[in-house]
């Protein structure tokens, strides 16, 4: 018999009213107070409480929407975010335990920029800061700068001979932001050093990012044999980038809608498509379930070789909540449950010194 993998490591992805577009509507949402501090500071102790490692925050240069290349001027979806730094600053001194995880997008920003934010973070938290840099394809967040311009192209056109040089270079920008900011602070470091580095990756390019240049890499799959291939990915281009005796953690990410009962999520999820008008799918598995489903899932994916899981929550607050509170109960009742952590984000990850 195999020895049993480690308990998993545990993030939540949080945006807007959560990542149904839907989400808003539910009884329980609070779409009116998604621009004030206080709801982001709420939502991250109810992560804390529940004993999760770290927090995420999206943002963008841009309005988010249901295009890859550009605004969709749609008015019945959230639109509109805080800056995700200044949100975990302000989480920061009301928090003790969790790591905040901003999005930082650096196609177009100044790498001094990034590590005086980040670094600032780092030290309002006792160094529980991570940061995850966001390359940008979009023509509209170009525009706001007027330095360069980008051809629109959509997810399905990085392959093409006039697209896919693009594509890389982009890529290639962030890996050299991210080097440009970890030599900034070499000088006068932050607490943990460098900060960890989380990379969102979908394809083979972010993958050879998140080898170059990241401790933890979010990797998007729709069943447990895509999870081993690009596992087996990663880790190639992690040797090849001299990287093989490091820690990588590479976690799945996934949208999760949980309830108590079987079919509960199922039906909540159900009738949110209902008010949106159509079937919620995105860049990953949509799991609608309990906590012993979501368990086995989680331990079908641990044993394809992912280290951790970035949840993203159906809708906020409820999914949170149960995220925060049903799953960790089903995980401790198998003993697959990682006990509190505290101290760094490094070091609840167990990444080491910085390098």
């Amino acid at each position: 018999m195999g020895t049993a993998p480690p308990p998993p490591h545990l993030a939540v992805a949080l945006d807007g009213a959560g990542w149904h577009p839907a989400a808003w509507r539910w009884p329980d949402a609070r779409p009116r107070e998604l621009l004030r501090p206080g709801y982001w500071i709420d939502l991250i102790r109810r992560a804390e409480d529940g004993g999760l490692d770290y927090v995420t925050i999206e943002d963008s240069l841009g309005l988010q929407t249901s295009r890859y290349d550009g605004p969709d001027g749609r008015v019945d979806q959230v639109r509109g975010r805080l800056d995700a730094v200044q949100v975990a600053a302000l989480a920061a001194p009301a928090t003790s335990r969790i790591g905040l995880v901003p999005t930082a997008t650096v196609t177009h920003t100044r790498p001094q920029d990034t590590a005086r934010a980040v670094a600032t973070l780092d030290r309002l938290s006792d160094g529980r800061a991570g940061w995850r840099p966001q390359a940008s394809n979009r023509a509209d967040e170009a525009g706001h700068f007027g330095r360069r311009t980008l051809p629109r192209f959509d997810l399905a056109d990085i392959d093409r001979p006039e697209i896919a040089p693009v594509f890389a270079a982009l890529f290639d920008e962030a890996g050299d932001h991210v080097e440009a900011v970890r030599r900034r602070w070499s000088a006068a470091p932050p607490p943990q050093g460098h900060p960890p580095v989380m990379v969102l990756a979908h394809a083979t390019v972010p993958y050879r990012l998140a080898a170059r240049a990241a401790d933890v890499v979010w990797i998007t799959a729709f069943d447990a044999a895509r999870v081993r291939a690009i596992v087996a990915e990663v880790r190639a281009a992690q040797r090849a980038a001299g990287r093989a005796g490091e820690t990588l953690h590479i976690f799945g990410d996934l949208v999760v809608f949980l309830d108590a009962g079987t079919g509960a999520a199922k039906a909540r999820k159900d009738r949110l498509d209902e008010l949106a008008g159509e079937v919620f799918h995105t860049d990953t598995l949509v799991f609608a379930g309990s906590p012993a489903e979501l368990a086995d899932l989680l331990a079908e994916w641990q044993e394809a070789g992912v280290t951790g899981f970035r949840l993203r929550p159906g809708a906020l607050p409820h999914d949170l909540d149960a995220i925060a509170g049903l799953l960790p109960a089903e995980l401790a009742r198998r003993g697959a449950l990682r006990p509190p952590g505290g101290g760094t984000l490094r070091s609840r990850l167990g990444l080491g010194a910085a390098r």
